[in-house]
């Protein structure tokens, strides 16, 4: 099972993990998920993560606590691919998805990833260049 103590640099609070986006809080339960079913280890999980991190702070990150997420989403990302869960094309695809959701939604509403599979529509808030 995941040790979230291990985790040195995770946003906490006396409770446990925080999370500031709904987003963040499904990438951390995707991953320990993914390592209860085996199909990556803790240790593979905090080695690929010290490595993003790692890559951020080479690259003169000044924000690397504020996109700890960030780099969680990135490492969680490269295992799958690693791993043959997803392919690099499909997360792309999805992306997109997840883009044109935005965009054929109507500002204040949530975002559905159905709405990327409707008729575009065209929202004044929305720049097209997301």
């Amino acid at each position: 099972m995941a040790d979230i103590d291990e985790l040195a640099l995770i946003p906490r609070d006396d409770s446990g993990p925080v999370f500031s986006e709904p987003w963040e809080a499904s990438a951390f339960a995707l991953a320990v998920q993914l390592s209860s079913e085996k199909h990556f280890t803790w240790q593979e999980w905090a080695t690929t993560l010290a490595e993003e991190i790692k890559h951020a702070n080479l690259s003169a990150d000044p924000n690397i606590r504020e996109n700890y997420y960030v780099h969680w989403l990135r490492a969680l990302e490269r295992l799958c691919i690693t791993k043959g869960l997803i392919s690099e094309s499909e997360i792309d695809l999805r992306q997109e998805d997840w883009r044109r959701a935005y965009l054929n939604t109507e500002h204040g509403q949530p975002v559905h990833l159905k709405a990327a599979y409707t008729e575009a529509k065209s929202f004044p808030h929305h720049s097209q260049q997301l």
